[in-house]
C-alpha cells in the first residue's frame, strides 16, 4: 500500500468541493448544514485518503459519506421547519412566477422524502449518475436503487399532481446557485 501525498487531497478538494457541496445541500436543504455535512464527508476523506488505492474513487467515497452521514443526522433529529434570513425574489413575469411556484412545490416534495430516497433521486436525477454508479456510492445493490427511485418518483408525483410532466420530473428547477 503505497500513501497518497495530501497535496492531492487539496486538488481535490479545490476541483470537486462545489459539485460536493451541491449534492451535500440537495441532501438537507440547507445551506449551513450542507457545509457541516460536506466538511464531515472531507474529514472521512482526508482519513482515508492513504487507504484509497485509486484517485477516481475519491470522489465516490465522499459523495458515500455525504449519504451516510446525512442518513444519520435524518434519523437523530427532527429536519422539521427552518427558518431563512432570505425571501425568494419575485418577479412580475408569469414563466417565473410559475418557475419559482414549481421550485418551491419541487423542493419541499424532495424534502419530504425519507432520506435514502432523497439521496438516491438527488445522485441518479440531479447528479446523473448511472444506477450502477448510484448503487456503488449508497453501498447497495443496483436493484435497491431503481426499487428507491420508483418509490420516491411516485411520492413526488402525488405531492407535484398535475405538475408533474409524466416521468420527466422538473428536477432541472432546483439548480442550485449557492
Amino acid at each position: 500500500m503505497t500513501r497518497r501525498d495530501p497535496a492531492d487531497f487539496a486538488e481535490f478538494v479545490a476541483a470537486r468541493s462545489t459539485a460536493l457541496h451541491r449534492t451535500a445541500y440537495l441532501m438537507v436543504g440547507d445551506r449551513g448544514l450542507a457545509q457541516d455535512l460536506l466538511q464531515e464527508a472531507l474529514t472521512r476523506t482526508y482519513v482515508a485518503w492513504p487507504r484509497l488505492r485509486d484517485p477516481g474513487a475519491a470522489e465516490a467515497y465522499t459523495r458515500k459519506a455525504i449519504t451516510t452521514t446525512a442518513i444519520t443526522w435524518y434519523r437523530r433529529r427532527s429536519w422539521g421547519e427552518r427558518p431563512t434570513d432570505t425571501v425568494p425574489e419575485r418577479r412580475s413575469s408569469a414563466d417565473h412566477a410559475d418557475d419559482v411556484s414549481t421550485r418551491d412545490l419541487l423542493w419541499s416534495a424532495l424534502q419530504a422524502l425519507p432520506p435514502r430516497q432523497r439521496a438516491v433521486i438527488v445522485l441518479r436525477y440531479y447528479e446523473d449518475l448511472s444506477e450502477a454508479r448510484t448503487a456503488e456510492v449508497l453501498g447497495c445493490a443496483p436493484g435497491t436503487v431503481k426499487s428507491q427511485a420508483s418509490a420516491a418518483l411516485r411520492k413526488l408525483r402525488d405531492h407535484l399532481g398535475e405538475r408533474a410532466d409524466g416521468d420527466l420530473l422538473p428536477l432541472h428547477l432546483l439548480e442550485v446557485t449557492r
